[in-house]
Parts: C-alpha cells; structure tokens; sequence
C-alpha cells in the first residue's frame, strides 16, 4: 500500500481526496475540510495532512458528534463544539476584528453558531446578538450601538430575511447574509429569505448560500484579512 503522494507544491493526493496543502501560503487559512458525507477515516487523513504541511487552524465543518470523538481519537489536540457542529486545531489567537452576529430567532440559532463558531476559530473577535428579528424592532434598535461599533455584522435570518435590510440600514460597517431554511411553507426552505437578501433596498449587503454561517465566517475572515494588511 502506497503513501501520500505530494503533487507539486500546493497538493497531497491521499487517493480519496487531493489535498490543497498550498492554500494557507495563498489565502492565510489552510484549507477547511466539509465533514458531512466524509466518513471519520478520511476526516482523519486529511487533517493529519493539513497539520502536517501547515501551520495555522485547522477545521472540519458539519460532523456529528460521534464522527467528532473518532476522529479526535485518533487526532489528538482538537476540540468539538456541538452546537456548531465544528472540529478545530491549533485555533488562531483573537485579532481587533469585530465581528457580531445577530440572530432573528432561537429557530437560527444553529446557523449563528456556525458563524460564531468558525470566526472565533480563525482570529476574529466575536460576539452575538440573538432573537432580534424584525416582529419585534425594539430588540434591534435596543443593541444599534453593539452592531454599529463591529467591523462586520453576520446577519441570520430565516422567514422573510428582512433583517438583514434593517440591520444595513443602521450601520456603516460591512454586512454578511445568512438565509436559513426557517419558516413555514411560503419560506420555501430559505429561498424566500435568500431571494429577500438580494433584493435588498439597503446597498451593499453580502449574501451567502442557505444555512451557510461557515460562508458568512469566510467573508468576514477575507474581509479582516484585507483590513490587516491596509492597516499593518
């Protein structure tokens, strides 16, 4: 039986799965791995690469917790966040990169987590803001002076998605959307709220895929990162 193979630089073809060894030198964050569909052998294998052939945090999304204690088993000095459904290794030390997350509802509150879960795992300093939603906008305006003092607000919403409208219209920092499949049946699992972010009247809010916090994580990591690099 044959061991990893190192294809050029940047990948190490495990066979199964081609490992992008090079995306921490392009991006600053090694490659993070989707659990979901993955079984807890090949979850093993590529994080043993990852480690291996980086140096930064390490992620695997989506896994279940019995994927999650063997795969640590076998992988020490990882820690599982259920809620979030996230594995990490070696998580980034906080930056001055604030980011909040609103949630609408306690119903979007597995969503959020991700969100939270992921950005706090690669270096943004994360706080949350939960069951905001629009019925009821004294909540919103009661914590406009958290939001507005963020460097990005994460914004999760399921049903009609309008806070995400609401919350652009109260700050000047950069605003990422979290459709979640939330809601009865005219929510059509999260495409209403999805359609509803696009077409907002607030400029220039970011949307990310349906249930997708690890997306909206990512675009206030790039975010950050460009920060940084201005400011440094």
């Amino acid at each position: 039986m044959t061991g990893p193979e190192v294809v050029g630089p940047e990948v190490v073809d495990l066979g199964f799965a081609r490992v992008d060894v090079g995306r921490e030198a392009r991006q600053g964050l090694p490659e993070v791995v989707y659990g979901s569909g993955k079984t807890p052998a090949q979850v093993v294998a590529i994080v043993r690469t990852l480690l291996g052939h980086n140096d930064g945090p390490v992620l695997v999304t989506r896994v279940q917790a019995d994927a999650a204690r063997a795969v640590l088993a076998a992988v020490p000095g990882g820690a599982y966040d259920g809620a979030a459904r996230l594995l990490v290794w070696r998580p980034a030390a906080p930056t001055g990169f604030g980011v909040v997350v609103a949630a609408a509802g306690t119903a979007d509150l597995p969503v959020a987590g991700e969100a939270a879960a992921v950005a706090a795992a690669v270096g943004l300093g994360v706080s949350t803001v939960t069951d905001v939603g629009v019925a009821g906008l004294h909540r919103l305006l009661a914590e406009q002076q958290r939001l507005r003092a963020a460097d990005t607000v994460i914004v999760v919403a399921g049903m009609e998605g309008a806070l995400a409208s609401a919350v652009g219209g109260l700050v000047a920092c950069p605003v990422v959307a979290v459709p979640t499949s939330t809601g009865y049946g005219a929510g059509l699992e999260g495409i209403t709220a999805l359609l509803a972010m696009h077409a907002s009247c607030a400029a220039g809010i970011t949307v990310v895929n349906i249930d997708s916090g690890f997306g909206a994580a990512m675009a206030a990591f790039r975010l950050a990162r460009v920060a940084g690099r201005r400011t440094g």
